[in-house]
């Protein structure tokens, strides 16, 4: 381990220039100090409490991190303690692609004191409880936007462009002609316009997302050496801290990175270099590097997976895939037989995630590209808190490229969970039921996807059902309504997606509804089910029924014993 001396920076200040154009103003804040210093010295390693002090009121704070992988929890606690002692850094914007947090009391939770953070920026809230309780109280700014044009924001800003333009986004809640993706009143009365509509660009309607400046990146890696290049062997996921870093180092700003340890220059290999350390400012090695999540919630000393980081391979085996037979495993079973061989296949947070299980389960899994938005490609995607890890990963992809083969039109089939839908079809998965949550990649994925199923529970919020001998019985009902007359916030425009492509899937444990061009078609139900009473009544829309009367699920769907991937589709997976 090198020995780098610490010691703080020259006394730091800032210069505000505002810049007026026919259209918008752009307040670009500029620090000479800390332009001079990352020009002319290499990455100094200082302390927790010494990064946090740098950052000042005001400030725009980017990360690279998605859930609690490349958090960096020191530096973010350091903040938080400096505040409650100082009432500084105060008003700072909290950036980033992703949601952070693990659902519970992590990631961002520290800052959520009044005064401190002003206003958040993601695609994602829900990860973060409080967060997302002070957005709702109106008392922070809140902005979402689509995952895939904020990591392409970072590298159009790292290139010296002001913003990014894309189709993603239209007709939703985050079109500028809509909310321009503000979350509150508080926003819509304070907030900058962030999302510009744009009528005709030859002859085509496209959103342009602007940066709202960025001040300092709080990255987490692996190793760093003493050139401040940094590795990331140990993260689960490849996120984007480079095109971060180059957002920031070109916006002015400071680039700080949390770290295991400090290595010799050269012990890290050239082609493991995440971040070069020509990009890296300061560099704070963790005091508990067992105490450092690898996902959202599991701990590298305790419950490090090597198998989610590409170290180790494990054998999956159906015992060890294998899940209790409940209504989420019918709804993934029913998912996995619109499957095809050499189907390349993004499953959303969420029930998505168990159908990797039932493909494993059927020995499916080597015959099918199994993909996460975060990037990772191949092997088995992990469930619940593993979500966006892979056993078995076959590659690792820079998150925000990754997203270029979203945009692509690439991806043959994307899977989401099913959070409410209306009588056109569209889906809101960003505010249900009076909460906050996020689109995610949802927005991005769903929107380009050659086919989209959506599954979930007919109902939501406290639904019970027993599954037995080839039936289903609904126990108790949910409390909400999952199909509902019009949705207020739209995060996937059916109509849309309908102009290029033939049909929309949804899928719960007791239907199944396609969605045409003629309306949405009651095709199956299972069986136990009665379809007036417990489908008809509950939902609010007007589903067609086919001639005849709608298909019976297959009933080997709801049994322990004798269900075969295959068992209704002609050329689905289980013939593999």
């Amino acid at each position: 381990m090198s020995d780098i001396s610490c010691h703080m920076p020259l006394t730091l200040y800032s210069v505000h220039i505002i810049i007026i154009t026919e259209n918008y103003m752009y307040t670009i804040k500029m620090n000479e100090a800390r332009k001079k210093k990352a020009r002319k010295e290499m990455a100094q390693v200082i302390s927790a409490q010494e990064a946090a002090g740098m950052i000042e009121d005001g400030d725009v704070v980017v990360f690279a991190a998605d859930g609690l992988v490349s958090f960096p929890n020191e530096i973010v606690d350091a903040v938080e303690q400096r505040f409650l002692k100082e009432g500084h850094p105060a008003g700072i914007t909290s950036l980033r692609a992703a949601g952070v947090g693990n659902f519970i009391d992590t990631g961002e939770h520290a800052w959520c004191h009044e005064g401190l953070i002003g206003r958040t920026i993601s695609s994602y809230l829900s990860v973060c409880p409080k967060l997302a309780k002070m957005v709702e109280d109106e008392k922070v700014q809140g902005y979402m936007f689509p995952l895939g044009p904020i990591m392409q924001l970072f590298q159009e800003v790292g290139r010296g462009m002001p913003g990014v333009m894309t189709k993603i986004g239209l007709g939703t809640f985050m079109d500028a002609r809509y909310d321009g993706g503000k979350l509150n009143r508080l926003t819509k009365e304070q907030g900058e316009d962030l999302v510009e509509y744009i009528p005709d660009f030859r002859g085509e309607e496209y959103l342009y997302y602007r940066s709202p400046g960025m001040d300092v990146a709080l990255l987490r890696g692996t190793c760093a050496d003493r050139h401040g290049n940094i590795s990331c062997e140990k993260e689960a996921i490849d996120l984007e801290l480079l095109a971060v870093a180059q957002a920031v180092k070109a916006s002015g700003g400071i680039v700080i990175c949390q770290v295991e340890k400090m290595v010799d220059l050269h012990c890290i290999h050239p082609r493991m270099v995440k971040v070069p350390g020509m990009y890296v400012d300061y560099i704070v090695v963790a005091q508990n590097p067992g105490d450092i999540p690898q996902n959202f919630d599991r701990r590298n000393n305790l419950n490090y997976n090597p198998a989610f980081t590409g170290e180790k391979i494990v054998e999956l085996t159906k015992d060890n895939v294998r899940l209790p037979l409940d209504h989420k495993k019918v709804i993934a079973r029913r998912t996995a037989m619109e499957i095809r061989r050499g189907d390349q296949v993004n499953f959303g947070i969420g029930m998505p995630t168990y159908v990797p299980s039932i493909l494993a389960e059927a020995g499916a899994d080597d015959d099918i590209t199994m993909i996460s938005e975060t990037g990772v490609i191949g092997g088995v995607p992990g469930a619940g808190r593993d979500f966006g890890c892979h056993w078995n990963a076959e590659a690792f992809c820079d998150h925000g490229e990754h997203f270029a083969y979203f945009d692509g039109g690439n991806l043959d089939v994307g899977v989401f969970g099913l959070s409410e839908a209306d009588s056109e079809g569209n889906i809101n998965v960003s505010h249900l039921n009076g909460k906050i949550s996020g689109v995610g990649g949802f927005t991005d994925i769903s929107s380009t996807s050659k086919k989209v199923i959506f599954i979930g529970t007919f109902t939501a919020v406290g639904i019970k059902t027993e599954v037995k001998d080839g039936t289903i019985r609904i126990l108790e009902e949910g409390k909400y309504k999952k199909f509902i007359r019009k949705c207020d916030k739209i995060s996937f425009v059916a109509g849309e997606f309908l102009k290029k492509h033939d049909s929309i899937l949804y899928i719960t444990e007791r239907c199944v509804i396609r969605r045409t061009k003629e309306g949405m078609i009651l095709e199956e139900v299972a069986p136990g089910i009665d379809i007036q009473t417990q489908i008809l009544d509950q939902c609010d829309i007007d589903l067609i029924l086919p001639e005849g009367g709608p298909k019976e699920m297959d009933p080997s769907l709801f049994s322990e014993d004798g269900f075969e991937l295959c068992g209704q589709a002609e050329c689905s997976p289980a013939q593999i």
